[in-house]
C-alpha cells in the first residue's frame, strides 16, 4: 500500500482520493486554509489531514487535482519543498503547460506522470476514467486497481493524457458554451421561444440541455475559463483555429460572473432561474 499526497482536493480531488482510500492506500492532504466544504469532503473520503511539510516527507506519490489555472503554482509549491517522488499532474492543461509542470518538478528531483480525468467525480465503477501517460504511468495506474476509478494508459508521447483531455473537453465543454451562446443570441433577438419550439421539433434534447449547461456554467464556469484557454492554446499549437475556445472562455467567464441586471428582474417575488441569470450575463 502506498502513501499518496493529494493537492488540493476539491470535489473531484476528494472523490479520487476516496477511491485510493477504498483500496487501502493512505491519502494525505493539507487542510490549512481550506474551506469548511473542502474539509467535509476530505473527511467523508477518509483523507488524513497533515501539514504540508509532512505530506511532502511521507508521500511516495503526489497527485495534483486542482483548477487548471493553479496547476503550475501547485507544482512550484511542491518543487520548492524538494519533493523527489512521483508527481502526477491530473489537471486539464495543455501540453505546453504540462511541459512547464514537468520541468519544474523534475528539476527538484521528482519523476513526472501526465494525467487527465474524464467524467464526473467517481462514485460508480466505470463512469470516470483517469488517463495516464509517460514512462512511470503503469506504476500509478496500479494504485487504482479494484477501485471505482478506471485508470488507463494513454498510449503515445509523454503528454498523451493531457492531449486526450484537451481533445475531449474541446467538444464537451466547448459545445456547451456554443449552445449557451446560441440561446443567448435568440433571446437578444427576441426569438427565443420560436427557437425553443423549433428545437422541440428538430433537436428535442437541446432545450433541456441548454438549461443544464447554464446551471453547470454558473456553478463551475470560473474553473472552465482557464480550461478553455488551455484548449485554445492546444489548438494553436496544433495549427488549428484557437478562436472558438477563446470565445468559449469568454462565455464561461460571463456565466461565472452572472448577476441579473435590475431592469431584467421579474416583478414576481420568485428569484430568477439560473438559466435567466446566465442568459442575462451573456447578452
Amino acid at each position: 500500500m502506498a502513501t499518496v499526497g493529494l493537492l488540493h482536493p476539491g470535489e473531484m480531488g476528494a472523490a479520487v482520493g476516496g477511491c485510493l482510500v477504498s483500496v487501502g492506500h493512505e491519502v494525505l492532504w493539507d487542510p490549512a486554509g481550506r474551506s469548511r466544504a473542502s474539509t467535509g469532503r476530505a473527511l467523508a473520503a477518509g483523507l488524513t489531514g497533515v501539514t504540508f511539510d509532512r505530506l511532502i516527507a511521507r508521500s511516495s506519490v503526489i497527485l495534483s487535482v486542482c483548477p487548471p489555472h493553479a496547476a503550475l503554482d501547485v507544482a512550484r509549491q511542491v518543487a520548492s519543498a524538494g519533493y523527489a517522488g512521483r508527481y502526477v499532474d491530473a489537471n486539464a492543461i495543455s501540453v505546453a503547460t504540462a511541459e512547464q509542470v514537468c520541468a519544474v518538478v523534475t528539476a527538484a528531483g521528482a519523476t513526472y506522470v501526465d494525467g487527465g480525468i474524464i467524467g464526473m467525480p467517481p462514485e460508480v465503477a466505470g463512469d470516470t476514467r483517469l488517463y495516464l501517460s509517460g514512462p512511470h504511468a503503469a506504476e500509478v495506474r496500479i494504485l487504482f486497481s479494484r477501485s471505482r476509478l478506471d485508470a488507463r494508459i494513454a498510449e503515445g508521447p509523454l503528454y498523451a493524457a493531457s492531449s486526450v483531455k484537451m481533445a475531449y473537453a474541446a467538444w464537451t465543454k466547448g459545445s456547451a458554451a456554443l449552445l449557451l451562446a446560441a440561446r443567448a443570441l435568440a433571446r437578444a433577438s427576441g426569438v427565443e421561444q420560436t427557437l425553443l419550439t423549433e428545437w422541440s421539433l428538430s433537436q428535442r434534447a437541446l432545450g433541456e440541455q441548454s438549461e443544464r449547461s447554464a446551471a453547470a456554467a454558473a456553478a463551475k464556469g470560473w474553473r472552465w475559463v482557464a480550461e478553455m484557454e488551455e484548449i485554445a492554446a492546444s489548438m494553436a499549437a496544433a495549427g488549428l483555429p484557437a478562436g472558438f475556445h477563446e470565445a468559449a472562455a469568454d462565455i464561461y467567464d460571463r456565466a461565472a460572473r452572472a448577476e441579473m441586471p435590475a431592469a431584467h428582474r421579474p416583478a414576481a417575488p420568485e428569484p430568477p432561474s439560473t438559466l435567466d441569470t446566465v442568459m442575462s450575463a451573456l447578452m
